[in-house]
């Protein structure tokens, strides 16, 4: 029985059209072949889903193409065929507006009709990865595509698939096509040497896409420019120019143009970070940075990391100068380029960078990551984390030696980024807290400028029990504290805590040096010698009744009244008692939750200023007005923390009461 099969081909003869119409039997058919049904499947789902980014299809075909030429070089070392020089090899990409053709054309080894089936029929082979465990010695040259599916990426873009191929050594060539999961075609051809042309029928444009783009060179140029730069072998395109015509604008003639095509190479094909540090000069590295990052002002440093071993990976990483505008909001998305073998995998690799160290910028590119499939994304693998426990352990050694060598620079760097490493040690409760405490900072009451834990270590009294610290806006309000009378007049420096998260960060670390961290507004700082507390004690007993009235005066304000062990020349202060302080307090209900946080506050009287003998006066003659002073007193307290007061018009009428 005979049956008829069509290969849907028309042919144009000089004298008509004819459809030509094939029969053969059932068992000789030249139907079109199908890929296999879960290959079918997984080309559905890739078109659709796997890539985020639909330009990633250029990536791919450009890093197949590398792929071939690789072979074909390990193929002339192996087989000694002098006749072909690495020097010869190239990609090239043509684009044909008109006809909506974009093709890519390399060199390279090529591929057989059989491996032309085996490898673009059936998806996720990859003929790279067979390659590879073919020959062992393989493994040495960087082989990009192990997947076997970045090919079909070309069907997110395209109608129509062709693929023109010439294996290395073989006297034929063959034909594939495809138009997607319909199947594909493989019929002889015509090429004269090996290597593989892909050509695409970019699609028509849409209503959520404008496939225009892949047919205009700037487009092109701009994507080989950002995944395929380092693409060992010269990527190639002819590109058109205007140009004014040779003597046209002369002589008051009116300027002509005329439109120059010449071949451009797109790649800049040698990694910066690849060359040795020799070889690249500082201005070199800084164009780099503001080219590849996108910033106008250079940047503070420039860091080369190469590591062999347990983590095999190049990097090259930058500190800013300043912080983006945007580095302090949730808009800013941290992370370093990531390259395998050359060519980028992601854009930002946020699990390369500690949140503490995210202000760093810079790329990764190692050949041993575990990619996945779309080569998008990494899988979550123990290298990974090698390697950014790496370069999380160079940027530290970095930020030391800066800090010792370099002290202006570190200063400016600090400035613009000691925030997010105080952050670092809150966040997490403490667990980074032995990586980063060296290399903060806050300004010293000594010198009135950033110094270290270490320094101020260094040069504690011998009779020192803590490191004192005062929390406020700025040094100069913090200078004015009443609370810091008292330690500074015993000659202790004191470290000025003015950004909203040091106080919880100096908390997380609790002690260092065997020193704990004590703020100036806590309970006790245990400074007066045991006569002084005598002292103190008994004066307060011999005022007990004093201090109960004020304390039921502020109708629970406060937790307690007591005469003041801190205060040398202000009549009054607030202390604290508890883990909750009173900056802590502040800070917490600028956050926008439901519950107001508050902290255990403590009004303390000085006893050895002129208001506390009227206080005392008082409490034998005008109870009533005392209970007015108490209130005045604790809103005095209260603006000199620079918290909000209750009622500001009562506050007013009160003063006003006294002056009349």
């Amino acid at each position: 029985m005979l049956k008829l099969y069509y290969t849907g081909a028309w042919q144009i003869t000089k004298h008509a059209l004819i459809f030509v119409i094939f029969i053969k039997r059932n068992d000789e058919t030249m139907a079109k072949k199908q890929f296999k049904a879960e290959s079918k499947r997984l080309l559905e789902l890739m078109i659709g889903s796997i890539y985020t980014h639909k330009e990633i299809f250029l990536r791919e075909l450009i890093s197949n193409a590398s792929d071939a030429l690789d072979k074909l070089y390990f193929k002339t070392l192996t087989d000694h065929d002098t006749d072909i020089k690495k020097d010869d090899f190239r990609i090239f990409i043509s684009l044909d507006k008109e006809k909506r053709l974009l093709t890519i054309d390399d060199n390279g080894i090529g591929m057989t009709k059989d491996e032309l089936e085996n490898n673009l029929g059936v998806i996720a082979r990859s003929g790279s990865l067979n390659f590879v465990q073919e020959n062992e010695k393989a493994e040495d040259i960087d082989i990009i595509g192990r997947f076997g599916v970045g090919f079909y990426s070309a069907f997110m873009v395209s109608d129509n698939v062709t693929v023109i191929s010439k294996g290395y050594g073989s006297d034929e060539a063959y034909k594939w096509e495809s138009s997607g999961v319909s199947g594909y075609d493989i019929n002889p051809c015509e090429k004269e040497k090996a290597g593989t042309v892909v050509t695409l029928k970019i699609k028509e444009n849409d209503d959520e896409n404008n496939y225009d783009d892949f047919l205009d060179q700037y487009r092109i140029k701009s994507i080989v420019k950002k995944y395929s730069d380092y693409i060992r072998y010269p990527i190639k395109m002819d590109t058109e120019r205007s140009e004014l015509k040779e003597g046209a604008g002369v002589d008051g003639k009116d300027p002509e143009y005329e439109t120059v095509i010449e071949e451009e190479t797109l790649n800049s094909m040698v990694p910066i970070w690849r060359k040795s540090k020799s070889e690249v000069t500082d201005e070199e590295l800084n164009a780099f940075y503001k080219d590849k990052f996108f910033d106008y002002d250079d940047p503070l440093k420039a860091v080369y990391s190469k590591t062999e071993g347990s983590a095999t990976y190049s990097a090259l990483l930058y500190i800013p100068s300043k912080a983006p505008y945007n580095y302090y909001s949730k808009d800013f998305e941290k992370g370093l380029q990531l390259y395998s073998s050359g060519v980028l995998i992601m854009d930002k690799c946020p699990d390369l960078l500690p949140d503490h160290f995210s202000f760093v910028k810079g790329l990764v590119d190692s050949e041993d990551l575990s990619i996945n499939i779309s080569r998008e994304m990494l899988q979550q693998d123990n290298q990974l984390k090698l390697i950014a426990k790496s370069i999380s352990k160079k940027i530290k050694s970095e930020l030391e030696k800066t800090l010792k060598d370099d002290r202006e620079n570190y200063e400016k760097f600090f400035e613009a980024f000691g925030l997010q490493l105080k952050f670092g040690i809150y966040n997490g409760f403490g667990m980074n807290k032995d990586e980063l405490q060296d290399l903060i900072m806050f300004t010293s009451s000594n010198e009135n400028k950033p110094v270290t834990l270490k320094e101020y270590a260094t040069r504690m009294k011998e009779e020192q029990k803590f490191i004192y610290y005062a929390t406020g806006e700025s040094a100069v309000r913090i200078e004015r504290l009443p609370q810091t009378e008292l330690v500074r007049d015993k000659g202790f420096e004191i470290l000025y805590l003015t950004e909203d998260v040091d106080e919880f960060a100096v908390q997380m670390i609790h002690e260092y040096d065997g020193k704990e961290f004590k703020s100036v507004s806590a309970g006790d700082l245990d400074l007066n010698d045991a006569e002084e507390k005598e002292g103190f004690k008994k004066q307060a007993d011999e005022n007990k009744d004093l201090l109960t009235v004020m304390k039921e005066a502020l109708d629970g304000k406060v937790s307690d009244v007591r005469l003041s062990s801190r205060l040398k020349t202000h009549p009054v202060c607030l202390s604290s008692r508890g883990q909750i302080s009173l900056e802590m307090e502040k800070v917490l209900n600028k956050m926008p939750v439901d519950q107001k946080i508050k902290a255990e506050r403590v009004l303390e009287i000085n006893a050895g200023h002129p208001i506390f003998w009227k206080l005392q006066d008082l409490q034998a003659n005008d109870k009533d007005k005392l209970k007015v002073y108490a209130d005045i007193l604790y809103t005095q307290a209260l603006l000199i923390e620079g918290m909000p007061i209750d009622d500001p018009v009562a506050f007013s009428n009160a003063v006003c009461g006294l002056m009349v």
